[in-house]
Order: C-alpha cells, then structure tokens, then sequence
C-alpha cells in the first residue's frame, strides 16, 4: 500500500475479507500509526516529510519488492495521480491498482483534460489566458494543473490579488504534487459540486455508479459529502441521466480502466460543466458503497486481475452522508492543529460507519493531512442521515486536538443544509463563527464543571448534604484558573455546610444541595450541584439534570455532554510575568516552515494584514498582524523551521 493513515487502513479492511497479504510502508512520524500496525508486514520510508518518503516512488516500489508484493494500491494523494509512479511500477513487474498511466497522463493535466472533454462533448468551463484577464473576467479561480484536494487553488476578486494568488498557489502545487503549473478559469458564485463515481473494466464495460455531491467546503476541499446528490434529487428531470451520461464519456474519452471520478460545477438551472477526473479513489467513496452495496476497493482488486464487472449497473437506494473529522479550528480561519489524540471514540450505532487514521495516542504532525477520520452515516431518507450524523457526531470523543466536530453538528442541522440548498457558498455565507455561536458547552459552565470535578479529584465524591470537607470555621474560597484557547476564567469555590459553593464574586443560588454559579458574567439560569467525582459531574441547569463526563490529561481538562464539549487548560493560581509575550507579538500558532515575509523591520501595517506564511500540512497559512503600527522586530526568515508559539514579528503600536 502506497499511502498511510485512513485509506490504508480501508484498503488493508477489503484484503483481508479476500484473504490478502497486505504491506504498508511508514514515514518516520508513522511508526507506530494504526495502519502499520494492522499490516502483515510494514517497511520502514526513512524521513519525515512526504517529498522524503510517500513522494519517493523508488523507496516505494523497493519496498514493495523486498516484502515480496505483487501489486501496490496508491490509495488517494501522494503518488495516486502520479503518471511516472504507475508506469514505473508496471516496469517493476508489479500490478498497478489503478487506471492505465496513460489515462492519469491525460486526466492528470487539467488542461489537456478538458481540451479532451470538449472533443468527447462533455460540458467545460474555458480556460482563460493569464496575461488577458481583467475586470470584465473577474472573479477567477486559479488552478493547479496537477493534483486536487483543494491545494493550489485560490479565488481572485480583485486584479491586483491576481500576481500574489498565481506564486502562492504555484508554490504549494509544487510542495504537494511536484508541479508548479497553474491555470485560470472563470469562477462560478454559488455553485454545486456533483460528481459522478465510475467504474471501468478492460473488456470495455462502464459502470456510472450514481453522483454525489460535496457543496460543503472550505479552502476548497470538502467537508461534507452525500449521495445520492440534494441538487439532482430536487431538480429532477433528466439532470441525473445526463450527468451520469456525460462521466462514462468522459471515462470512454481516455480508454479509462478502473476507479474514477468524474467532478462538474452545476448550478440551479441543472447545467453542468467539467471541473477534472480523479483517476483514484475518492476520499468520499463510502457514501457510494453505502447507497449501492459495492465495495469499490473490491472491484478496484478485481478490473486490476483483469476480471470484468459482472451483472447490470448498480442503482442507488436510500442516502448516505459523509462527514470529514478534521484536526482544525474552524474560528480561526480554519487553521491545522498538531498534538496527540489523547482518546478518539466515535460511539458505534446502526447506520453509522467510521474510517479512521488514528487511535488513542495517535500523534498529528505537521507534515501530513490534518483529517482524523471520515464519519458516514447511512438511512432511508436524506433528513434521518443528517440528524443520525450529527447525533453521533456530537457523542463522539475526541480528546488532545481541536477538531471541527461542533462545525459539522451545526453545518448538518442548519436549515439550508437539511433543506438540500447549500451550495459552495455556504462557509462565505455563513462564516464558523457564526454558525458556531449558541453552540457547545459554554466555556463559563465549561470551567465550573471542571472546577468541582478537580476539587472531587482531590477531596472524594461530593455529594449534596454530606457536608464533603465541613469545617465549623468559616473559610475562605479556593480558586482555579483555567483558559479555553486565549481566553483565562476563574472559578472560586469552598466546602461548607451546604456541600460545595462556587463563587465569582458575585450572588450565588443557595439550595439544599450547595450551589454553584457561572463562573463569568451572571448565571443563565440557576445551577446547583447534584453529585461529582473526577469523571463525572452532574448538575440541575433550572430544574433540568445534565450529566457531563470529564477527562484528564497532563494539565488538561475535557468536559463531554449533551450540551456539547470543551477542552480547558489548568492555569498556575498566580501568572509568571516572565513567560508573558510583549504586546504586539506575532506568534506561530503552528509547527511549520517559513515559506514568505512579506515585510521588513520599519515597515508600517495595518491589523489583519498577512506578513508570514508557514507551509504545515501541505497547506499555505498566512499569520496576519495583531493591531496596526510598526513592524519593530522580525527574528524568521525563509526556510526556517518554527514550533508553535514562536515569536515571527512583533508591531508596535503607533
């Protein structure tokens, strides 16, 4: 298996139904990741980075012949799209699991493909020429003419992003596919992704196995895929018989053989037009097993033998729903995060699949994709998908990194989603922030339900009545600090004869069973303590009962309940003033390499402005100045490596 994390896992799941021998290879920061585990035997890529390891198909196909493989299965990303990749492991003698080099020659440039396409009669978006693009042109969308998954890809509005969008998106084209060609093509507002899922055999049979559609993304990548597709459902007439017509086109254009994706723009009036072809399997594949019966993997193992698809093509039944678990934090400005899953544990339910990359101790770096595991769920009908999806979704734990789970919760209940009308707007149309807010655990209860369970670490189970800690003197309250991301809360407390009061200097509700109040601004409604011990808290919100699990890790807090989850930090009682940042600090809120600086020392900026881009993830992420003022001090330069929390410049205000 040439790839790592969750699709080998997926692949390894269908080689050891049929009774195959798997191999997985492994990057060093890999080494101890599920999928090397679950291998029969794995062989060790030395390095950390992709370009030192997955890119290297030399180590690969060595790898594969010293483990005595007959085939390799590229999986999706790295090399699966690689044209050279495919013809060398064919040289090698080996069976290559996937379509003809040929194929991925042609469908792998996004230019040549769709001068292909426009001969075969398939719908296309024209590519526009760069040195004549002006107002009248605009907005763009520049391309990477190799690879997908969103990377390299840049929406300009305004001409005079045109220059810095081109070098960006070349430069990360190059980090992620080893090309730096770009393209420009007309950028459609509002429109849907729909794609239609193919399935070709050499003796010249095409399967269209349904669409999907995946409206939902940010920074051009998905975050939530379905089939069968809400815009072709709701639309009807013959928009399905043409689509899926127009991806065994494209599929007979290029002799094609194997799994592929065929991806269009679409927009309300049921047109379509030809964005690229995947000649690989998709991330979002599952929700097409689900609605068809097929194992895609299977009959990927099958056309590569030679065998041809059996039985008429696959119809679609019910709705499948696929939700994509990043590490990330959507609030700010969707930026990666790195750490260790601590616990990962999706609650198994009927109609609910996972694939995952990680398990507990898994540790995410910055080298590779932030995704942590794809979430399907799979019902009769779209809106029991959906709800069943978030339900599960808002069960899950998952502890040590910031994820976007509560994103996906709301992004799948919103009412455009569930009314089947969101298009690729939808994140512009509705910012994290503002979808986001209303929902979680607040992080004011969040603190005070940390509170009592530390002080129930520490003390015993409390319970109401039970005079847990009483003492005939009064005494004073105790106090714990703790922050959620950048914001500090404090929680005072003390034993008395009630049980347990909280207090923040302000009224606190008295009760028989002790009370405790929110631990910044006034309580919402009246809290009291039911009963607490350090995994569990339970307290009476107005008269309704919630109970909340809490965990620990190094001096951590995670808090999970109905009402949603949050991750604190334990605070010292008293701050070091020595580990303070002087005011006006840009710091590197990710490991990363310094790839731009866009400013000198003296140099005057206003707030928001990007002065420093890190490449983490395969990904550009540009650090943008604090407040406006003078740029009094720049320590980076490019090239260098940089930890979380390093200072990259500092603006003095004016």
């Amino acid at each position: 298996m040439a790839n790592r994390g969750e699709i080998a896992r997926r692949v390894f799941a269908t080689c050891r139904r049929r009774g195959l021998a798997t191999v997985a290879v492994f990057a060093d920061p890999d080494a101890g990741s599920p999928h090397v585990r679950e291998a029969d035997s794995a062989v060790r890529l030395p390095g950390e980075t992709a370009a030192e390891t997955y890119l290297r198909g030399d180590l690969i196909i060595a790898a594969a012949i010293k483990a005595g493989a007959d085939a390799i299965h590229p999986g999706y990303g790295f090399l699966s799209e690689n044209a050279d990749f495919a013809y060398a492991v064919r040289d090698a003698g080996l069976i290559w699991i996937g379509p003809t080099p040929e194929a991925i020659q042609v469908m792998g440039s996004k230019i040549e493909s769709k001068r292909r396409m426009a001969v075969a009669g398939v719908p296309i978006l024209d590519r526009l020429d760069i040195s004549e693009i002006g107002e009248k042109e605009l907005p763009v969308l520049v391309k990477a003419s190799a690879g997908g998954g969103g990377r390299g890809m840049r929406v300009v509005r305004t001409l005079a992003e045109l220059p810095d969008a081109l070098a960006s998106a070349a430069r990360e084209a190059a980090a992620a596919f080893g090309d730096p060609t770009v393209f420009c093509e007309r950028y459609l507002e509002g429109g849907h992704h729909v794609e239609v899922q193919v399935m070709a055999d050499e003796h010249g049979t095409i399967w269209a196995l349904g669409e999907r559609e995946c409206s939902l993304q940010r920074r051009h990548q998905k975050v939530i895929e379905e089939a069968p597709s809400p815009l072709v459902d709701r639309l009807g007439g013959d928009l399905r018989t043409r689509l899926l017509a127009a991806g065994r086109a494209a599929a007979a254009a290029v002799g094609y053989r194997g799994a592929g994706t065929v991806e269009f723009l679409a927009d309300e009036a049921g047109g379509f037009w030809f964005l690229e072809m995947n000649t690989r399997l998709q991330v979002e594949h599952p929700v097409t097993e689900c609605v068809t019966g097929v194992d895609l993997v299977g009959l990927q193992l099958d056309v590569a033998n030679g065998r041809p698809l059996a039985g008429r093509e696959p119809a679609m039944t019910g709705h499948a729903i696929e939700a994509r678990l990043y590490a990330e934090d959507p609030a700010a400005d969707w930026r990666p995060q790195t750490g260790t899953v601590v616990r990962f544990d999706v609650p198994a339910a009927d109609g609910i699949r996972v694939d995952s990359g990680v398990a507990d101790g898994s540790v995410v770096g910055i080298h590779y994709d932030a995704m942590l595991a794809k979430v399907i769920a799979y019902a009769d009908d779209r809106e029991t998908a959906a709800r069943q999806l978030a339900a599960t979704l808002r069960r899950a734990r998952v502890h040590g990194v910031t994820t976007n789970r509560d994103l996906l919760v709301a992004s799948l209940l919103h009412p455009d989603f569930l009314a089947g009308t969101a298009d690729t707007g939808f994140y512009t149309q509705n910012p994290p922030a503002d979808l986001l807010a209303g929902t979680g655990l607040e992080p004011s209860l969040a603190a005070l339900i940390a509170a009592v369970s530390d002080a129930a670490a520490e003390r015993g189970p409390l319970l109401p009545g039970l005079g847990s800690g009483f003492r005939n003197i009064s005494v004073g309250f105790r106090q714990r600090r703790y922050a959620i991301g950048v914001s500090e809360i404090s929680v005072k407390y003390r034993f008395d004869r009630d049980g347990l009061t909280v207090d923040r200097g302000e009224s606190t509700a008295g009760s028989d069973g002790g009370s405790a109040a929110a631990p910044a601004g006034p309580p919402a409604t009246p809290v009291t303590l039911v009963e607490a011990t350090k995994d569990q808290v339970v307290l009476d919100l107005d008269g309704v009962w919630r109970t909340f699990a809490v965990a620990r890790f190094d001096d951590r807090v995670v808090v999970d309940g109905a009402l949603g989850s949050a991750e604190l930090r334990r605070l010292p009682r008293f701050a070091d003033p020595a580990g303070r940042m002087p005011a006006g600090a840009l710091i590197a809120p990710m490991p990363g390499t310094v790839v731009r600086v866009a400013v000198a020392v003296g140099d005057t900026v206003t707030a928001g402005q990007p002065l420093v881009w890190l490449e983490a993830m395969k990904m550009e992420h540009a650090v943008r100045a604090p407040a406006a003022g003078t740029v009094t001090e720049l320590p980076v330069r490019v090239g260098r490596q940089v930890a979380q929390g390093t200072p990259l410049a500092v603006v003095t205000d004016d």
